[in-house]
């Protein structure tokens, strides 16, 4: 799942570090895609701050809605719908049809929870903007962050730029499809192939919005009876 579709779980809580942490893992990636921070198999580094334990509790709850989403059966059902959806769209050209379905779908998720008015972008940005403080910068020394000095780059535009507000047009979530492939692939889409693309998208967008919520609603139910 993406950044805001990560938030939907914790859409009312008030702890900043929480938050923080829940998209923390997909941040670090963002900022650089080979680094591979694991601080959930070095719990005994974070116990003497409960702030960084937040963190950390946050970390661990992303990492577990990930596994849960990827191994539901929509995410398999919807991956494979939307992956021949977008084939006419890469009838030429590197990318791999179910690479960019799953991330489609991640993207599309976030798209439908944001112009559905199912998160609030400002007090996501908020959290973060707060909780981009030492402690943060204490948690990612213990997990062993290889350049601090990027992340705090990165992490300072991300907030600052607001670009998740952009998901809003369905083109801009083909522009944002088309940056992740460009960290993999030179010219991965020709702009007929783009606007194609964005044809795709938004069909398929239409073709779940009525019941998309039912894997939210799913992996809710199951976090909270695994903490009763």
């Amino acid at each position: 799942m993406n950044f805001l579709s990560h938030f939907y779980f914790e859409r009312y809580h008030t702890n900043d570090f929480i938050v923080m942490g829940v998209v923390l893992p997909d941040l670090i990636k963002n900022a650089h895609k080979e680094w591979n921070l694991h601080p959930q198999k070095e719990e005994s580094l974070f116990v003497s701050d409960p702030d960084q334990r937040d963190l950390l509790t946050g970390w661990k709850k992303h990492l577990e809605v990930d596994r849960k989403f990827h191994s539901c059966t929509f995410f398999k059902e919807q991956t494979a719908e939307l992956k021949q959806m977008i084939l006419p769209a890469l009838n030429s050209g590197p990318v791999k049809p179910f690479f960019l379905a799953h991330i489609g779908l991640e993207l599309i998720l976030d798209h439908l929870l944001l112009t559905k008015n199912l998160v609030n972008v400002p007090d996501f940005y908020a959290h973060l903007d707060r909780a981009n403080s030492p402690v943060l910068d204490d948690f990612l020394m213990n997990a062993g962050i290889p350049d601090k000095a990027l992340f705090d780059k990165f992490l300072g535009n991300f907030i600052s730029g607001r670009y998740l507000l952009s998901y809003q047009k369905i083109e801009n979530i083909t522009y944002a499809l088309n940056r992740i492939c460009m960290r993999l692939w030179q010219n991965p889409f020709t702009e007929e192939q783009l606007t194609q693309l964005t044809i795709n998208l938004e069909t398929y967008k239409r073709s779940i919005a009525h019941d998309f919520l039912k894997v939210f609603n799913q992996i809710e139910k199951e976090l909270k009876e695994e903490e009763a």
